[in-house]
C-alpha cells in the first residue's frame, strides 16, 4: 500500500467502514510509516475538534420544507419488478445531478483555491490540532536555550528561530511536526491566554504566492484570516514560516517583528 493509498482511506477508517482486509492493510503499513502513522493520529484530532467542539446548528425549517416537497413520494405496493421501476425513475434524476456535482466540484476549488491558501489551510489545521491535543509539546520550556538544541537530530533541517522570548510573549516550548508533506519544527508561544504556534519547514517546492502579499514586522508575507484565526506565512531562504493564533493582527504583526529582526 502506498502512502496516498493509505491516505485516502483515513476516514473511512476512522468511521469503521473498512473491511477486514484493507483494515489490516493500512495498520500494517502505517506501523512502517511515520508520516502515515501522524497523519492518522492529526485526522483524528481535526475531526474530534470539528466535529465534537465547535456548535451545531439546526437546519431552518424552510430548508426541511423545501427538502420534504422535492424528496419523491415512496412508492405504492407494487411487485418488485414494478417498484424498483418506480424507485429507477426516481433516481435517475437524482445520480445524474450528483454525477454533475461530482464533476464540477474539483473545477470549483481549483478556481476559487488561489496560490498560497493550501498553505495557510495546513497552518490553521497545525494549530488546531495542538489546541485539540492533550499533550502538544514534546519539549517544555521557558526559553529558546532549552528548545532549540532538543531538535538536533529529529529534523532534515536547522530550524533559524533566535527570538528567544519575552514577558509579552514568552515561550512554552516546542514539538516536532508536519506541514504538508514535510517536517516541521514547531514553537508554541503564549500571548496572555491565547496560544501562538510557529510553524519552521523547508521552504522549497512549495505554492509560494507571488501577490497580494503585504509588508509586515519587516518581512513581505501573505497574511490572512481563516476560520477565526489570523495566519502570517513568509520565506526566509531556504526557510517558511508560518505563524496562527486568534490574537489581534496587530499583535501577532509585533510578534512577526521580532522573530525578523532577530533572525
Amino acid at each position: 500500500m502506498t502512502c496516498d493509498e493509505a491516505r485516502e482511506l483515513l476516514l473511512d477508517a476512522q468511521r469503521g467502514r473498512l473491511p477486514a482486509d484493507q483494515r489490516g492493510a493500512l495498520e500494517g503499513h502505517q506501523a512502517s510509516c511515520e508520516a502515515c502513522a501522524h497523519e492518522a493520529a492529526a485526522e483524528a484530532l481535526l475531526s474530534e475538534a470539528l466535529e465534537g467542539r465547535l456548535p451545531q446548528h439546526a437546519a431552518p425549517v424552510a430548508l426541511k420544507r423545501r427538502l420534504a416537497a422535492a424528496w419523491p413520494d415512496a412508492p405504492a405496493a407494487e411487485p418488485a419488478p414494478r417498484r424498483w421501476a418506480s424507485w429507477r425513475r426516481a433516481l435517475v434524476p437524482a445520480l445524474a445531478v450528483g454525477v454533475l456535482l461530482l464533476a464540477a466540484l474539483p473545477l470549483y476549488y481549483q478556481r476559487s483555491s488561489g496560490p498560497g491558501e493550501p498553505m495557510v489551510t495546513e497552518a490553521v489545521n497545525d494549530h488546531l490540532r495542538l489546541l485539540s491535543s492533550q499533550h502538544p509539546l514534546d519539549i517544555e520550556s521557558g526559553g529558546m536555550h532549552q528548545v532549540k538544541p532538543w531538535f538536533e537530530g529529529r529534523l532534515d533541517f536547522a530550524p533559524v528561530v533566535r527570538f528567544l522570548g519575552d514577558d509579552e510573549f514568552p515561550l512554552r516550548g516546542g514539538a516536532v511536526g508536519y506541514y504538508l508533506d514535510r517536517k516541521a519544527a514547531v514553537f508554541v508561544f503564549h500571548r496572555r491566554l491565547h496560544a501562538v504556534t510557529l510553524l519552521v519547514f523547508r521552504a522549497e517546492g512549495l505554492p509560494w504566492p507571488r501577490r497580494g502579499l503585504e509588508r509586515v514586522g519587516g518581512v513581505t508575507a501573505q497574511v490572512t484570516t481563516s476560520r477565526g484565526f489570523n495566519a502570517i506565512v513568509w520565506r526566509e531562504g531556504e526557510l517558511g514560516y508560518a505563524l496562527v493564533s486568534d490574537v489581534d493582527l496587530p499583535e501577532l504583526a509585533r510578534l512577526v517583528g521580532r522573530l525578523a529582526a532577530a533572525s
